[in-house]
């Protein structure tokens, strides 16, 4: 981390007269030193660091001003080597100087906090940011790196409060917030289960890169912990196969066999197609051969079943029947029916006011009414499906990208 060090980085050595005036006593610098100096910078300059130590180390400061200006420029030539340590000495030295400018003292005690943190001197790196606060200086990097120190020391109850004061601060300073610190904040909401926050993060992420890769692993995190039901767990399934994430035997494996278990057989059997035709699923494989055998001749009558359904969801004096048929349409991707059984469920009332509405919004969605799918996705509260309509949503949301840039 290279740092400026004032008018000495900016002004070369060999232009500085022998009295330079200004605010507060005269800074002088004797010809020898001047003259050797001078030669020193070159070297840095030339990034000839061999010679640039060589001439450093000869120096002999005889005043404030030129020890000041030797540690300085001990300072960049550690940063030429990437040489931490040194570096960290170098501002030591800087710091004991009398003639370092007081308006870049609290941003060097944060650096000086950095490389000690860098060297795996935490209890030194804390100080060195307690210091600079005091001086006035408390950045957002400076709150990272304190979410740093505690989860070098493994404690991340300590880092997380901190982390998402970063993140909060970030994104108020209307930045972008990192990748890296999105990715660490997802590793600290899932230690502490909060599966909400783990969803939260990885929409937030997934605004800013969503390759089937990304999809696929946002997905699959948040499904193998957040505890959710099997229905919700389904519809997210549903939405990596949308995003053409489905990369692995396993992918298809789980989301056929999770489809099959809920009684959507005509989707179980499409999906471990789907996986043959993708070439992630082969026909000697006993799992998916054995569920296929199974689920065939059960599609078939599902299928039939539908008219039968349709009447008694409309005399039905609840909406459980119509949500029943909602969701054997969703299965199909008939989503134009799934959306009018959605609506007439709510109407009838009785049903999961947040399952409905998420999977009216996925339907309406899936239909290409995208404004009606997020109002809908909006109204479904209920925690698990209130995060299966979140990343339906940042999936509409992209959708209207891809529209808006055609």
């Amino acid at each position: 981390m290279a740092v400026a060090l004032g008018a000495l980085v900016a002004t070369p050595v060999s232009a500085k007269k022998k009295k330079i005036v200004v605010a507060g006593p005269p800074i002088t610098m004797s010809d020898g030193f001047r003259a050797s100096a001078a030669s020193a910078e070159t070297a840095l300059k030339a990034r000839d660091t061999a010679t640039a130590a060589a001439r450093i180390g000869a120096l002999s400061p005889t005043s404030e001003f030129e020890t000041y200006v030797a540690a300085a420029m001990r300072y960049q030539l550690a940063v030429q080597r990437r040489d931490v340590q040194a570096q960290r000495i170098a501002l030591t030295d800087l710091f004991k100087s009398p003639e370092l400018p007081k308006a870049e003292a609290p941003r060097l005690r944060y650096v000086a906090g950095y490389l000690s943190f860098l060297v795996g001197n935490y209890d030194d790196a804390t100080a060195q940011l307690d210091y600079a606060k005091t001086l006035g200086y408390d950045g957002i990097d400076a709150t990272m790196l304190r979410a740093d120190i505690a989860l070098r020391r493994n404690k991340p109850k300590e880092a997380r409060p901190l982390l998402r004061e970063a993140l909060a601060r970030q994104r108020a300073s209307g930045e972008e917030v990192p990748l890296a610190w999105i990715d660490r904040a997802i590793s600290l909401a899932y230690q502490a289960q909060d599966f909400n926050e783990v969803g939260a993060l990885y929409r937030e992420r997934l605004a800013r890169t969503a390759t089937p890769q990304d999809w696929r692993s946002a997905l699959t995190n948040y499904l193998s912990a957040a505890g959710l039901e099997a229905q919700a767990q389904l519809d997210l399934y549903r939405l990596q196969a949308a995003n053409g994430a489905m990369a692995s035997e396993r992918d298809y494996q789980a989301y056929a066999q999770l489809a099959e278990k809920n009684g959507f057989y005509a989707e179980a059997k499409a999906i471990i197609e789907a996986g043959r035709k993708a070439g992630k699923l082969t026909a000697n494989q006993a799992a998916t051969s054995q569920l296929l055998k199974s689920v065939t001749p059960k599609a078939t009558k599902e299928i039939a079943a539908l008219p039968a359904m349709a009447k008694k969801a409309a005399s039905a004096s609840t909406g459980k029947d119509a949500l029943a048929l909602g969701d054997n349409y969703m299965s199909l991707a008939q989503f134009p029916q799934a959306v009018e059984q959605y609506r007439l469920a709510l109407s009838k009332g009785s049903v999961d006011a947040g399952r409905v509405n998420a999977r009216l919004g996925i339907a309406l969605a899936r239909s290409g009414d995208y404004a009606g799918a997020q109002a809908a996705l909006a109204q479904a509260s209920d925690s698990d499906w209130a995060n299966v309509a979140g990343f339906w949503s940042t999936w509409i949301d992209q959708q209207n990208q891809k529209a808006s840039a055609a």
